[in-house]
């Protein structure tokens, strides 16, 4: 990369190989209520302390800088952001209008039921929720909770309250969760729900990822058109969405973010902003920029442009996850934002 020059000072939010950013990923905690055996250690997890997240206030602060630059979409993440108290406040402001308006929010929907009118009220219309099974004791096996009941109560919920799009994120690991490949299609197709299974990642804190443990796209699509036929490819997608898009013959879609054996990253268009304050280019990114420091000191949108587009334009050209010289990023995934 040419470090030697510096990031524009003005046009789009551009990297050194021309893609434009346009998509905010900021978690609004680390803590979460369920623990994945892929994503947190059962015991032990250390979380932020709480006077070092980022206020809401300060989150509002760098958005606004940011929107100058071109961004179009902010998707709320932890952790399990539905623990952060008043986050309905934060959505208020990001949806009113002038502001971001496409705010989506990403839950395990633990706590949906109880919270999903105020959140609606707000002005929240998107969710995605991670729901890896349909079955009661592999989802106590995986996440370590017996909270599936909560989690289809909160998704009966959002229905009935009309949020405009509602997906459910399943994490796919090779001989754990094929016989749940199926079965959520199924909920989806009955409930109108799109579901999108994300390839096992180098992202848990315990270092049990490996590539045999990655159940692929190609994997999961023979499994469904075994079931329910034909899959293709949804005409005229979006290239620099994560997920591919499949539709059945019925039109329902079916969405794979094969982050291991379909890298995107060439169309990649996100940042991330963590719990803590750390802008980072890429989710396995091994660097990240300090931002907490800026906000407390009240720095001018130029500062925190400036910032945003060094950041940016240091972006490697992707995460290598199937070379040799990949290596995880220092934090896990609870820790980043997903």
């Amino acid at each position: 990369m040419p470090q030697s020059i510096a990031a524009p000072a003005a046009g789009p939010l551009v990297d050194t190989f021309g893609r434009v950013h346009s998509d905010l990923r900021i978690s609004v905690t680390d803590r979460c209520n369920i623990r994945c055996l892929y994503c947190m250690p059962e015991e032990g997890a250390e979380f932020t302390p709480v006077a070092r997240l980022l206020s809401f206030p300060q989150i509002l602060r760098f958005v606004e800088a940011a929107l100058p630059l071109g961004l179009r979409k902010i998707r709320l993440t932890g952790g399990e952001p539905l623990l952060r108290p008043g986050l309905p406040e934060l959505i208020g402001k990001l949806t009113e209008p002038g502001a971001i308006g496409d705010v989506a929010l990403t839950t395990n929907a633990v706590l949906l039921a109880k919270q999903a009118r105020s959140l609606y009220d707000a002005g929240l219309r998107r969710l995605n929720i991670h729901l890896d099974t349909l079955d009661r004791e592999r989802f106590r096996a995986i996440t370590r909770r017996d909270e599936l009941a909560r989690v289809l109560q909160g998704i009966d919920t959002a229905l009935e309250l009309g949020f405009r799009t509602i997906k459910l994120n399943a994490v796919a690991v090779k001989g754990l969760t094929e016989p749940d490949v199926v079965p959520l299609v199924r909920f989806g197709r009955q409930h109108g729900i799109e579901v999108r299974f994300i390839e096992f990642m180098p992202l848990d804190s315990q270092d049990i990822w490996s590539l045999d443990r990655v159940l692929t796209a190609d994997e999961m699509i023979r499994m469904l058109e075994a079931e329910f036929g034909e899959l293709t490819p949804v005409p005229d997608a979006d290239p620099r969405a994560p997920a591919t898009e499949y539709q059945f013959a019925d039109g329902h879609r079916v969405g794979f973010i094969a982050s291991v054996s379909r890298p995107f990253c060439l169309n990649c268009n996100r940042l991330r902003l963590t719990a803590d304050g750390k802008l980072r280019y890429c989710l396995f990114a091994r660097e990240e920029t300090d931002i907490s420091g800026l906000l407390r000191d009240d720095a001018s949108n130029a500062e925190l442009q400036a910032v945003i587009r060094d950041t940016v334009w240091r972006k490697w050209i992707g995460h290598e996850i199937n070379q040799a010289g990949f290596e995880a990023p220092q934090r896990p995934m609870y820790a980043i934002g997903g």
